[in-house]
């Protein structure tokens, strides 16, 4: 199978362009720079150049493929809303280049979207009027398979870890570094699920072979870690105190990280693991940040 692959040159992408070629498959990954685009022939892929800003480019590199896996996202916080919108557009025009086809497209969303205050599971779905506006990548799925588009969606915890991370642990580690102290919100026994990058990619690659039609997958490995165990494990690492914070306190140390620090995201793959036969074998998380050069 020939796969376009968005955010091929990214921490998640860049596993998953490896992780097609082993499994035997040819990719065409998108690459925005001259930089990106080597990469990706390093790797063995061949290139589209265009970004996700460029509709242009998603749907003809779509229309030149047999499967598409869509992994990339502008990560600018700053600018989180008018990112979403930009992912929601991204969604349509890959979708157009592939309705009136078989051909599949997974979409990347996040567990955090199902932040039910229980387990949640892949048959939860994102309130379409709720406050996080990536629940607009969600709904351009769904539109998508009213469509008749053979639309899928993996939905990533909030840490996927492993070595090379520049996700939100390390942005942990920074602010404790900045701070002078690890800090968790309130008891610290809000839960992020989270999934090493490899277990992560294998999924994708599954979803796209023996995915069904408008299926939701969740990628996480370990159903939920206490965020207190994440800050105790970097407090001991940069010998720093650490402490719980509420509050005005709590949002002076994250600042705009707060509403992320703060999840309580117990989330449930058994579906997926079930359906799909896919079974986490990496390091969890808390020994991937004790092993796997975050404190470099």
């Amino acid at each position: 199978m020939r796969v376009f692959v968005t955010g091929a040159t990214g921490f998640v992408g860049s596993a998953v362009v490896q992780e097609l070629l082993r499994a035997g498959h040819q990719v065409l990954g998108l690459a925005r720079s001259d930089a990106s685009a080597q990469a990706l022939t390093d790797a063995g892929a061949d290139v589209h150049r265009g970004s996700i800003e460029d509709l242009h480019s998603l749907t003809s590199g779509a229309a030149q493929a047999d499967g598409v896996i869509h992994t990339a996202f502008i990560h600018d916080f700053s600018k989180f809303l008018e990112n979403c919108e930009k992912d929601r557009l991204a969604i349509g025009a890959l979708g157009a280049a592939l309705k009136g086809t078989k051909k599949p497209l997974i979409v990347t969303s996040g567990t955090a979207l199902v932040n039910t205050g229980r387990l949640a599971t892949e048959n939860d779905l994102p309130d379409p009027q709720g406050q996080n506006p990536r629940v607009a990548s969600e709904l351009a799925v769904a539109n998508l398979a009213e469509q008749g588009v053979r639309v899928s969606l993996v939905r990533l915890p909030p840490s996927v870890h492993g070595e090379d991370d520049h996700g939100f642990v390390p942005m942990i580690i920074a602010l404790a570094r900045e701070k002078g102290e690890s800090a968790y919100p309130g008891d610290g026994e809000n839960l992020w699920p989270a999934v090493n990058r490899f277990d992560a990619v294998r999924l994708f690659v599954l979803a796209l072979e023996k995915g069904a039609k408008n299926a939701i997958y969740h990628a996480n490995a370990e159903e939920g870690v206490p965020f207190r165990k994440i800050a105790e494990l970097i407090g001991r690492h940069l010998n720093l105190p650490v402490v719980s914070k509420n509050g005005q306190d709590l949002a002076a140390h994250f600042g705009w990280f707060t509403h992320f620090a703060s999840l309580n995201n117990p989330t449930s793959s058994q579906i997926t693991r079930d359906i799909l036969a896919w079974k986490p074998v990496h390091q969890d998380l808390l020994t991937d940040i004790d092993t796997a050069g975050y404190f470099k």
